[in-house]
Parts: C-alpha cells; sequence; structure tokens
C-alpha cells in the first residue's frame, strides 16, 4: 500500500535513465502537478512528487480527478527538455504509452483511449494531466512538462458511485509492492521522455497504434455536448491527431476539449 512508498527504496530500484530524477513524497497535498508548476523556478532537475493523499487532483479540461487514500497512485513528474514549448504536442501519447508498457510488465493489460486515457476491461483505470512551460532564460529552446499522473487501483462501490462514471478497479495492483511498481512506472516514464526528446512522436505512433483501445471500432467525437463526427477509429497520426473513417472520408481530430467515445450500441 501506500504507506510503505519510499523515495530511496524507489530511487534504488530505478533504471539508469531515472536515477537523476529527485523523489519527493508527501502525506497530503492539494495538487502534484500546481505544486511542481509553482516551483519550477527553483527545480535543479526533474522532479518526482509522489502524494499520499491528493485533496485537489485536476484531470483535463478542468475536471476533478478524484481518489482514495492508500487506493490510488497519484503523482507529477516534472522533466526539463531541451525543446520549445510547442514541440511537446503529442507528449501525452508517448506517457500513455509508456505507462501500458510499463504496467504491462506486471501482467496488467491495458489499453489507450484518445488522447490521455488508460483503460483496462474498458474501464478508466488512468488518466494524464500535462502541463507545459518555458524554461526561461537562455537557451529559448528549453522547456518544461509537468506530467501529472493518477492511477486507480482499488476503489470501492461508493468512490466509484462519487466519480460517476465507469473506473477501473485492480484489487491486487494496491498489494503489489508499491516501491517495485513506482520504480518501474518513473523508469518507463524517463526512458519515454529521452526517446522523445530525441526522436520526437514518430517514435511512439506506432506503438501507440498497437495498443489503441477503439481500433476497428466505431466511434463518436463529441465537442460541447454534441456529435461532430462519427466513424471507425483509425488511431493517431505523425502529429498526435486523432484519425476516424467517416462516410464522407477520413478526418484528422485535433486533441482540444473534445471527448471520443465508443458508440452505443
Amino acid at each position: 500500500m501506500t504507506a510503505s512508498l519510499s523515495s530511496e527504496q524507489i530511487a534504488a530500484l530505478c533504471r539508469p535513465s531515472a536515477q537523476s530524477v529527485r523523489i519527493r513524497i508527501v502525506e497530503e497535498t492539494g495538487s502534484t502537478n500546481a505544486d511542481l508548476l509553482a516551483g519550477l523556478p527553483t527545480l535543479a532537475g526533474p522532479t518526482l512528487l509522489l502524494a499520499k493523499h491528493q485533496t485537489a487532483g485536476r484531470g483535463r479540461a478542468g475536471r476533478t480527478w478524484l481518489s482514495a487514500q492508500g487506493k490510488s497512485l497519484t503523482f507529477s513528474l516534472a522533466w526539463k527538455f531541451n525543446l520549445p514549448v510547442h514541440a511537446l504536442i503529442g507528449l501525452p501519447l508517448a506517457v500513455g504509452v509508456a505507462l501500458a508498457e510499463a504496467l504491462a510488465m506486471f501482467n496488467i493489460d491495458v489499453k489507450l483511449k484518445w488522447p490521455n486515457d488508460l483503460l483496462y476491461n474498458g474501464r478508466k483505470l488512468a488518466g494524464i494531466l500535462i502541463e507545459s512551460a518555458g524554461a526561461g532564460g537562455v537557451p529559448h529552446d528549453a522547456s518544461w512538462a509537468v506530467i501529472g499522473i493518477g492511477i486507480n487501483m482499488s476503489l470501492d462501490q461508493s468512490m466509484s458511485e462519487h466519480i460517476g462514471r465507469p473506473v477501473a478497479s485492480i484489487p491486487w495492483m494496491a498489494e503489489l509492492d508499491q516501491n517495485t511498481l513506482m520504480a518501474g512506472l518513473l523508469s518507463g516514464l524517463a526512458d519515454a521522455l529521452v526517446q522523445f526528446e530525441h526522436e520526437g512522436l514518430a517514435a511512439f505512433t506506432g506503438r501507440w497504434n498497437s495498443l489503441h483501445a477503439y481500433a476497428g471500432q466505431v466511434v463518436t467525437i463529441i465537442d460541447n455536448g454534441q456529435v461532430v463526427h462519427e466513424g471507425m477509429g483509425a488511431g493517431v497520426d505523425g502529429i498526435g491527431r486523432f484519425l476516424i473513417d467517416t462516410p464522407g472520408g477520413r478526418v484528422a481530430v485535433m486533441a482540444g476539449d473534445v471527448s471520443l467515445r465508443p458508440r452505443e450500441a
């Protein structure tokens, strides 16, 4: 459980790519993303902030991310890129691939839902929220990404009802050694972020498409409550747009504040 988490043990279990990451664990905070964003000017290097309990977690499009102490993993990773902010487009897809591949090492088979969710048995297991900022100073082509991740492990019925939508629950995941799990996730993320800086999204699109939750299924794209596209999900392209084959032809959708859903039977 999260009570046993130790920054020293996580660090000792990490692969070389993550050895430079400073690891901080706090009992409780509002939002790990907000904390790291506020502290960017003082960070000397990549930093992981893990909260045993997060009281004001944030999801995509301003939504609230609800979590339960000891039953969720909530953490953020601040990572500095030698890239301008605009070059970080598509980073959520790369992070999704990294998390999915890391979880597979623990026999947790997840699929990816564009642009930033991980699904287990068709239900949301994890969400990704990335906030970026220019690094300031010289060179001007450097930037920070604060990568917020929330993973449901073992949610009870009351929490599921409070969330108000189907969420995954893997009770045995909470019984895994949490330091080993976090080291695996952090190492996978660090490997991916180094690769993203050098190779861009192109290194991840094929892997993302192989993990696409709705490959070959009819999906809808919803904007402000209205269905704007419906067709066969065809994965993502080289700049992270979602491709959907509609009766009128292939459409590429940018990530904005739109929702992707499987068509209801």
